[in-house]
């Protein structure tokens, strides 16, 4: 099935072919998007690719509506996310799928193993992100929130590094970077708490 990221917006609108191929020439002239279904006003799938044909990623528009592969896929991240934790997170996700209205979701092809490649790739899905009312999703990992904090955790036991985390408390987001691989980072963001050697360092959004 592949590696896929997403881009979960509240909005219905979309930006047209043409804006985010010219985004993609100018930020990253080694790099083009061509369109692969759809049309350019009302286009359903994009590829990313070099300038020497090597694929990076395929985006593909899903709009959220009745029936409709979207509301398909929402269901399914709010079924595979009951069990979650920190529940403050899964609570707060699922009120937002609730009003997501249009998916970007990228899969990653051979040309995202490369610094450049995954670059480019990585600038168009932050586009679509800082549209705004947007959260981000990634395979394996889990989901954000607004800002691109990690609220909900989806890794694997055996993950560490550095990582960029949000809980929720009281209602407002409390940032903070921790260590994956640390037990007690591990049990305090599953418990929806700031580990004790990171409250010093914390930020707060709303």
């Amino acid at each position: 099935m592949g590696y896929y990221t997403r881009v979960l917006s509240k909005d219905e609108e979309f930006p047209p072919f043409d804006e985010l191929a010219q985004f993609v020439r100018a930020e990253h002239p080694h790099f083009k998007l061509t369109l692969e279904e759809g049309t350019e006003d009302e286009w359903e799938s994009l590829l990313l690719s070099g300038i020497d044909d090597v694929e990076v990623a395929v985006i593909a528009r899903n709009p959220v509506s009745e029936g409709s592969l979207g509301q398909e896929e929402i269901e399914e991240f709010i079924e595979e996310t009951q069990d979650s934790r920190p529940e403050s997170g899964v609570l707060w996700l699922h009120e937002f799928l609730a009003t997501v209205k249009s998916i970007y979701a990228f899969q990653h092809l051979q040309g995202d193993e490369f610094e450049e490649g995954s670059s480019a790739l990585h600038a168009l899905r932050t586009k679509l992100w800082e549209r705004g009312d947007a959260i981000l999703q990634a395979d394996s990992e889990g989901f954000t929130n607004e800002e691109g904090y990690h609220i909900v955790w989806q890794f694997s036991d055996s993950v560490s590094g550095p990582w960029n985390m949000g809980v929720l408390q009281e209602g407002v987001w409390r940032h903070f970077t921790m260590d994956l691989g640390d037990p007690d980072h591990r049990a305090a963001f599953l418990e929806g708490s700031v580990p004790d050697d990171l409250i010093s360092t914390l930020g707060a959004g709303s």
